[in-house]
């Protein structure tokens, strides 16, 4: 498939050797708990793929982003998944890295993010339904200096393996309202515990187990607050956070979709109109995705780009879901109880479905946004 084979392309050329290394592993080996992916990623120089060369990271764009995440998605969902966390986290707080640099953020630990390959999870509100991406899963009381954490995040991908932990913190004010604060915090701080939590063998390499924290001290300093607009609106850094998140785990799956999709093509007995049909489906999937990167690439993360990015994201999870459900069907009965990985590859697909913020949970905010209001979060 063409535009694969450019997302490879673009994948050796930002991350040399990773996509070799990981096919010298059966896809089961590289979707069980444990196993090889997340540290071949950290050696092919990952975690410092969408950082800028100012910041001594790999300088890949957000459209050379999806193309990288689809290539890995395609070899090693679980890797994929897991490391989008990172990415997301890491190009929102690179975008507003000067900002940062002056509000007070440590900045020694965002340098060692690309010098020292250090992998970032997020501890926001994945796999809660009716939760935003941005919604805090913890909360927090002010204390002398900082804020003391408690709470968890479950399920919290690449929780085993990270060295720092994103998340938003909830924190009451004296009137009853709460601010939200996001955090960066090394995973070895005190309070921090990793525990059992994923139990379905899909997607279980992403190492998506609970992450809690019980009285953990935040320095002032690795805080950064946020604040809604006058009209509900989200400001520009949960703004860029969550374009960047709905583009780059749902390119995940259009690599897990295209996998399938690519058997498809290679079947000796598929004909001219099923490789168009399954083409038009996976290629809409693919330009809806490259829209998003390439707002991000025009510096437009405004309210309006944000609702174009929903827009995108749902589009491009009908198309993904249908594009590997019509490639099993060509691929057939005799493929899918012939190899473990097309019904593996199958069934992962279906999880685009599960990733905040919901379909459901946006259809009143799309829908005044459709009429010309501005896109709210409740």
């Amino acid at each position: 498939m063409r535009s694969l084979d450019e997302a490879r392309a673009v994948c050796e050329h930002h991350l040399p050797g990773l996509l070799s290394k990981l096919a010298e592993s059966s896809l089961s080996d590289l979707e069980k708990p444990g196993n090889r992916g997340m540290e071949l990623f950290r050696t092919a120089g990952g975690p410092a793929l969408v950082i800028p060369k100012t910041y001594a990271g790999r300088g890949a764009n957000a459209l050379e982003a999806v193309q990288v995440t689809r290539a890995i998605g395609a070899a090693a969902p679980s890797l994929a998944v897991a490391t989008t966390m990172h990415h997301f986290s890491v190009a929102t707080i690179f975008t507003l890295a000067e900002s940062l640099r002056s509000s007070g953020v440590e900045w020694a630990l965002l340098e060692g993010i690309a010098t020292q390959n250090l992998l970032v999870s997020s501890g926001f509100a994945e796999g809660n339904p009716g939760q935003g991406i941005l919604s805090p899963t913890v909360s927090g009381v002010r204390a002398d200096g900082g804020i003391v954490v408690n709470g968890a995040k479950r399920p919290c991908s690449m929780s085993r393996s990270m060295d720092l932990l994103s998340a938003s913190i909830a924190v009451p004010r004296e009137d009853g309202s709460r601010d939200t604060v996001l955090m960066l915090l090394p995973a070895e701080t005190p309070g921090v515990s990793v525990h059992p939590f994923w139990k379905s063998d899909v997607l279980a390499g992403a190492e998506s187990d609970e992450v809690r924290l019980t009285d953990v001290f935040v320095d002032e300093r690795l805080l950064v607050p946020t604040e809604l607009g006058e009209h509900g609106e989200i400001d520009e850094l949960q703004t860029i956070g969550l374009m960047w998140f709905e583009m780059l785990i749902t390119s995940c799956y259009l690599g897990m979709a295209s996998a399938l999709v690519e058997k498809a093509f290679a079947g000796k007995r598929i004909g001219p109109a099923v490789v168009a049909d399954l083409g038009i489906r996976i290629e809409t999937a693919t330009q809806l995705l490259e829209g998003i990167a390439r707002q991000l690439m025009a510096d437009e993360d405004d309210n309006a780009a944000l609702a174009r990015t929903l827009v995108a994201r749902y589009a491009a999870q009908e198309a993904i879901v249908d594009s590997a459900r019509r490639a099993v069907e060509a691929l057939g009965g005799m493929a899918y109880i012939g190899s473990t990985d097309v019904a593996y590859l199958a069934a992962a697909c279906h999880c685009v479905n599960f990733h905040p913020p919901s379909r459901s949970s946006t259809e009143a905010a799309l829908a005044d946004s459709f009429r010309g209001d501005v896109l709210r979060f409740e």
